[in-house]
């Protein structure tokens, strides 16, 4: 079963996420509200549960010989939960479910069965999507995350340890959660819905049933539910979509600098003359940054008119610009404002990514 958990010691490694199959928690103990009955029968019949069935490490590199000898392949399946955001049959999952699958199938909430084409993926948003041939299918409708706030009553729904289709309720807990160490791109809706594993790519819907975000991770100690789950936001989800179908990657902007956050103490040690901005810790070869003319120990204060003050904003900023289109850089340099002008590139893929 798959899930992206996050605990102390951030899994993945230290202070990183892994894919866990841990014991059970118990779900939310958040009392049910009286609207909730609705919500969950609206949005409940798109959600559905996907089984992705892969190799198995030791097996991508296996002996010609055991291939001569008819040694049969055994193949692990991964359990996650998907939703469906079209008529046409596509659906959105989670980038982790499906990676490196040879096989998806997808079971609907009706009981009907059908084998999922991946149309693409996105790891560094941890975003997938998905393609089903079958008629009269249920569509979510989606929400606008963006007007949600702390304290909102939201619903989990997906298929937890593959006992089936579950609902838990809890609130919005936190908004625009970042520097997880989960994703490149992090802007999650922070709940204390129950989320477990199974639940990746499954739906967080508000009190009127609105898709409002895709389940996605978990702080845990153990793997199960503690309180703290995270989603991704749907204007996130949407855009990573389109762009999935549109061009099967997703296209985003890169000037290739690295920052810090401005302290105190670096403003004064340094002498930087300002307190707002990011310090360019370092700018790659050949990138449009240095092509530019940005240096290390400059402060960036805005890209494309846009104010940033921590790396995952100006991750943001930068990813939104199209590439291949200019953009303007306000910086200072030795307590002097400097105005750049860029060429963003593409962004590479994170193979690939300049050391």
């Amino acid at each position: 079963m798959v899930l992206a958990a996050v605990k102390p010691g951030w899994l993945y490694g230290p202070q990183r996420a892994v894919l866990l199959t841990p014991p059970f928690s118990a779900a939310s103990a958040a009392a049910p509200h009286p609207g909730f009955a609705l919500a969950a029968r609206r949005a409940a019949p798109a959600v559905v549960a996907v089984t992705a069935s892969k190799p198995p490490p030791q097996q991508r590199g296996r002996e010609p010989w055991s291939r001569l000898f008819g040694v049969p392949d055994v193949l692990q399946q991964g359990l996650g939960s998907g939703v469906i955001v079209s008529g046409e049959g596509y659906l959105l999952t989670n980038s982790h479910v499906v990676a490196g699958a040879t096989d998806i199938e997808v079971q609907l909430a009706d009981g009907r069965q059908a084998r999922a084409r991946l149309v693409g993926l996105d790891p560094e948003s941890d975003l997938a999507v998905l393609k089903i041939e079958l008629d009269r299918l249920p569509v979510i409708a989606f929400g606008n995350a963006e007007n949600l706030q702390v304290g909102d009553a939201v619903l989990a729904i997906g298929n937890p340890f593959n006992v089936g289709q579950t609902v838990t309720s809890g609130i919005v807990s936190a908004l625009g959660r970042n520097q997880l160490g989960i994703n490149t791109f992090e802007n999650f809706i922070q709940t204390d819905a129950a989320i477990n594993p199974g639940n990746s790519g499954g739906a967080l819907v508000d009190a009127e049933g609105n898709l409002v975000g895709i389940n996605t991770a978990i702080f845990s100690r153990g793997g199960g539910s503690l309180g703290i789950g995270f989603a991704i936001p749907t204007g996130t989800a949407r855009q990573v979509m389109a762009e999935l179908l549109a061009h099967g990657r997703v296209q985003r902007g890169w000037i290739g600098v690295q920052t810090r956050e401005l302290t105190p103490e670096l403003v004064e040690m340094l002498d930087l003359g300002t307190q707002e901005g990011l310090l360019v810790s370092r700018v790659v070869d050949g990138s449009p940054a240095e092509a530019a003319g940005m240096r290390p120990g400059d402060v960036l204060q805005r890209v494309a008119g846009q104010a940033v003050h921590k790396p995952p904003e100006l991750l943001a900023v930068v990813s939104r610009l199209k590439p291949g289109s200019t953009a303007n850089a306000g910086l200072v340099r030795a307590g002097k404002p400097i105005e750049l002008h860029l060429r963003v590139a593409q962004r590479p893929p994170p193979d690939q990514e300049p050391d």
